[in-house]
């Protein structure tokens, strides 16, 4: 039976919290405020439980789900190849509205539908949502709306959308904020580098770049690497002039060398939440 809780009061936060906590063990999603929008939850190391998600939403495993975690320190239990850069980007914006795209380490046994083997990473910035990530450990979350439709931006919107597919109904007040738009978290594809920005969100990449300054904002390119005829340095030249008195003048001038190529573009990934 669908239950909803106002998580507002101290009371009825404990009782949902347990609630949640017991839905996801058994394999049922539950929705949570995050601070972007609500998001429809379930254990991301079960397959059933990510399907029963990807199905409440109307989605394909074509678009698998991101994962959320509950402290910094995860990021390495699920993630390989971290690079500086990324880890900079996490300790600088999480807990918050970032997800960063890893290769996922191949020995953890889940399927989130086809990431070719990539998995979308954040840390929320709401503490309902990281207490209930404390309590059952990563989860696999995506916006609480049908495929399609606005994202909910409290848990009564995402009930009239996802009705009984859900157990349990965290409600938290709105999200981000009442009166505002639903912004989406940024995502930015850390699989390789430079780093990219796949989706615009709540992170600007002007923000991204005080941190990082050559993350590549989305669509942009990274320069074409100079050929090797521009990147060698051209022959020194040197100029002597005649003597007009018997002490030789010293050479002239001396050509400057070309310019250091720089890197080549990398591939994009994108993720949807």
């Amino acid at each position: 039976m669908t239950t909803s809780y106002n998580c507002t009061s101290e009371e009825q936060r404990a009782e949902g919290l347990e609630h949640a906590q017991r839905a996801i063990s058994e394999k049922k999603c539950v929705v949570m405020p995050t601070d972007t929008v609500y998001g429809i939850a379930a254990d991301a190391f079960s397959p059933q439980a990510v399907t029963m998600l990807l199905v409440s939403k109307g989605r394909g495993r074509h678009m698998p789900p991101p994962v959320l975690i509950p402290r910094l320190n995860a990021l390495d239990g699920l993630a390989t190849d971290v690079s500086e850069e990324a880890r900079k980007l996490a300790e600088a914006f999480w807990p918050g509205g970032l997800t960063l795209i890893f290769h996922a380490q191949p020995s953890l046994d889940w399927d989130l539908g086809e990431t070719r083997g990539t998995v979308a990473l954040r840390m929320p910035d709401d503490e309902i949502a990281l207490e209930l990530l404390n309590r059952t450990g990563p989860l696999a979350v995506s916006s609480a709306n049908r495929t399609g439709q606005p994202a909910a931006q409290t848990a009564a919107e995402a009930r009239t959308q996802l009705a009984e597919s859900v157990e349990v109904y965290l409600e938290g007040g709105f999200r981000p904020v009442e009166g505002t738009e639903s912004r989406p978290s940024t995502i930015v594809d850390a699989t390789t580098l430079p780093l990219r920005v796949v989706r615009d969100g709540a992170i600007s990449v002007e923000r991204l770049r005080e941190v990082v300054p050559g993350v590549l904002a989305l669509g942009e390119t990274a320069p074409e690497p100079a050929t090797e005829a521009e990147t060698a340095p051209e022959p020194v030249t040197q100029t002597e002039t005649a003597p007009e008195t018997e002490t030789a003048s010293e050479p002239e001038t001396e050509t400057a060398p070309g310019e250091t190529p720089v890197q080549t573009p990398v591939h994009t990934e994108t993720r949807s939440e």
